[in-house]
């Protein structure tokens, strides 16, 4: 086992190697996720939230082993880079890594629980959200300056972004942090194509661009179709897919 601890929570270490011996059997189950087990168990008031990544094929748990940093750990680091660069996560506790001989058997990432949030999808998909355009335009805000800072979050989508209001403003937080990349400049078109999985909302897209040319200096148009564009080809590839799947569901069954 890999178990790396943050010292801000070292007293917590038998509490969250014991809870991982009871994962399966115990804890509150978070969202409804198919590939991944969020779970969060409370310790003398404070509560954990638990990520139990989804068993990998043999090539990618041996991968994850000796070539790649695994999931959980890019999650932990990523936590704690980001919030060195003042952006907001989850205060990351621990990752846990379990290997055997062939590569990654299981792995964990720990964070702190957030309480009292919502999701960005609550108020993208509610147009009687109360403060909803403020909220889209902070959204815009942190991607922008995610891409200022020469980041990439890959998985740009909705459920991703919790919001807790704090003395009347909104913070945002990132969680599902393992698929990032970094640039040590970012072209329009790139940061652009960024937001082809958030909405295919016209509405909402259009929020996005005027706010996000007036922190770039580009038009709103030009943002505008640039998005929508990079939105229309990201919905026919995900449409391809899921033909392609049924057919091969379809012929394994004849």
């Amino acid at each position: 086992m890999n178990f790396v601890l943050s010292g801000d929570y070292s007293q917590y270490k038998n509490d969250i190697l014991n809870i991982l011996k009871n994962f399966k059997n115990e804890g509150v189950i978070v969202g409804h996720g198919n590939r991944n087990t969020v779970k969060y168990f409370e310790v003398d008031g404070l509560k954990f939230n638990f990520k139990s990544f989804k068993q990998h094929n043999i090539i990618n748990r041996h991968v994850y082993k000796y070539y790649r940093k695994s999931k959980s750990r890019r999650s932990y680091e990523y936590a704690q880079m980001l919030l060195d660069k003042g952006f907001f996560t989850p205060k990351p506790v621990a990752f846990i890594e379990n290997h055997d001989l062939i590569g990654v058997t299981s792995s964990y990432y720990v964070s702190e629980q957030l309480e009292d949030v919502f999701t960005l999808g609550d108020a993208l998909y509610n147009p009687d959200f109360a403060d909803r355009e403020k909220i889209i335009n902070g959204y815009t805000q942190l991607i922008f300056n995610l891409h200022e800072n020469g980041i990439i979050f890959i998985d740009n989508a909705s459920g991703n972004f919790l919001i807790k209001k704090i003395d009347g403003e909104y913070r945002f937080f990132l969680v599902d942090l393992n698929r990032m990349s970094f640039y040590d400049e970012i072209n329009i078109s790139k940061r652009l194509q960024n937001f082809e999985r958030l909405t295919n909302d016209l509405e909402i897209i259009k929020l996005i661009s005027a706010e996000y040319a007036k922190l770039s200096g580009q038009t709103s148009d030009f943002c505008y179709n640039k998005i929508v564009g990079f939105a229309k080809k990201k919905a026919f590839k995900l449409k391809v897919k899921r033909i392609l799947k049924f057919y091969k569901f379809f012929l394994k069954k004849r």
